[in-house]
């Protein structure tokens, strides 16, 4: 495995102040965000598509650090209701598309979007519970009539254009929230989709990270390492359904942390350890979004944590001792 980071983090500075950067940390590879969410302060693809002259220079600014590419990210969401919003989200997929296909980048993370809850709908409906009846007439009319057709669709294009991995963060707010509906969505649309596994975003749900690498096994397509901290007490009085802003640590039943910051040594080092069994040695990459820490210091520790945690050597052929 190799120690990546998406560099949005930094999006406030120049790529080739941040690369230098992160190659003087020991980080082997990043994650580039080109477009939706995560922005495209580094990898525009409006301008890396469009001039060969500046993409020449990012091609070689990575290869001056040895840096690897290992995914680019355009977190959004295409199926919102309105129009406008979904119609950003789509061009903003199918240009980082493009210029995954331009590097010779074969995995692109994104989110499953999550539509309304009819076609007049303004804003998006996240259902979280199958009662009154009505919740699941809006879950048949979001999977079957929006979301199955459009991730159809936009994996013909993907394919098209040698885009094999299409990485759903499985984030609560979207279709695709956990280890059961990211397998409901592959199942309908293909081995083409799979998971950018971020445990952050399963742990307050309650999962146990290992038995979810185990149920995603092969379809696994990268990785997030970020921690999320539990405050038991808070979790105990409110339950994990929590609207508080992030801002709001002290009272909020759960925050990310950075790694390290949220669960110990053993449980990462587990982690690490069900990735391999479970055919994972691809990049664990780093997404600091710790309200506790600069982002200087929280990026530093996840890295001198991971250090100790992941195995970077490929997984021996046969047993030495055997």
């Amino acid at each position: 495995m190799k120690l990546g980071v998406l560099t949005n983090l930094y999006g406030n500075k120049p790529i080739n102040e941040v690369i230098p950067y992160l190659a003087s940390l020991g980080v082997e590879a990043v994650e580039l965000g080109c477009g939706g969410y995560p922005g495209d302060a580094h990898c525009s693809p409006d301008k890396l598509l469009n001039d060969e002259t500046a993409y020449n220079e990012f091609i070689e600014l990575l290869k001056k650090y040895n840096m690897t590419v290992s995914a680019l990210s355009c977190h959004g969401n295409p199926v919102h209701p309105n129009k406008e919003i979904a119609d950003k989200f789509h061009s903003d997929f199918e240009k980082t598309v493009l210029l995954a296909e331009k590097m010779g980048i074969d995995t692109v993370i994104t989110f499953s979007g999550c539509p309304g809850d009819h076609d007049g709908a303004k804003y998006p409906n996240w259902v979280t519970c199958p009662w009154p009846e009505d919740f699941l007439e809006i879950l048949d009319y979001q999977w079957n009539d929006v979301l199955i057709p459009y991730w159809k669709k936009t994996a013909e294009f993907c394919k098209a254009h040698n885009v094999t991995k299409i990485a759903f963060e499985m984030h609560p707010g979207f279709c695709v929230y956990n280890t059961e509906t990211l397998l409901k969505l592959r199942e309908a649309v293909g081995d083409i989709i799979g998971a950018n596994f971020d445990p952050s975003h399963l742990i307050w749900q309650g999962m146990d990270i290992c038995e979810a690498i185990k149920m995603l096994k092969g379809c696994i397509f990268h990785f997030h390492a970020k921690d999320t901290r539990i405050d038991k007490g808070n979790t105990a009085r409110i339950g994990v359904l929590d609207t508080k802003h992030y801002g709001d640590e002290l009272n909020r039943a759960w925050v990310f942390r950075a790694i390290g910051y949220g669960h110990d040594m053993t449980y990462w080092r587990d982690i690490v350890s069900m990735l391999r069994l479970c055919g994972y040695d691809h990049v664990m990459s780093i997404e600091h979004e710790d309200s506790l820490m600069t982002v200087d210091e929280g990026l530093e520790k996840a890295v001198d944590f991971l250090k100790q945690a992941i195995i970077s050597a490929p997984k021996p052929g046969t047993m030495s001792w055997a």
